[in-house]
């Protein structure tokens, strides 16, 4: 990755992250939650992947309609944020596969 590739990547973000605070409050609130979340459980590929601004995509197609963030979302969000990610590749996976292949832990 080249210094060029690093100040594309970091003009990126800080645009997603003024699309996160042109939301209402409570999207901001929600939103900002489900990406502490995802970045402790989420895929490996959250940081360049599409899931971060499929949610900002999303909630701010929910602003457009007048609804409201936990209709879009339900009162679980935790378990909307595993529906996303099902079947993703995750940290936890990737540690546990290296956990499986080697052969130190497996004796134990």
């Amino acid at each position: 990755m080249s210094i060029q590739d690093i100040i594309e990547g970091k003009k990126q973000w800080r645009a997603h992250m003024a699309r996160v605070k042109a939301l209402p409050q409570d999207y901001q609130i929600v939103y900002k939650e489900m990406q502490r979340y995802l970045f402790k459980v989420g895929p490996v590929d959250l940081p360049d992947g599409p899931l971060l601004p499929g949610i900002l995509d999303f909630f701010e197609e929910g602003v457009a309609a007048g609804r409201g963030v936990l209709e879009l979302t339900g009162t679980d969000v935790a378990a909307f944020c595993d529906d996303l990610v099902k079947g993703s590749p995750t940290y936890a996976d990737a540690y546990q596969k290296s956990l499986d292949r080697d052969p130190d832990t497996a004796e134990q």
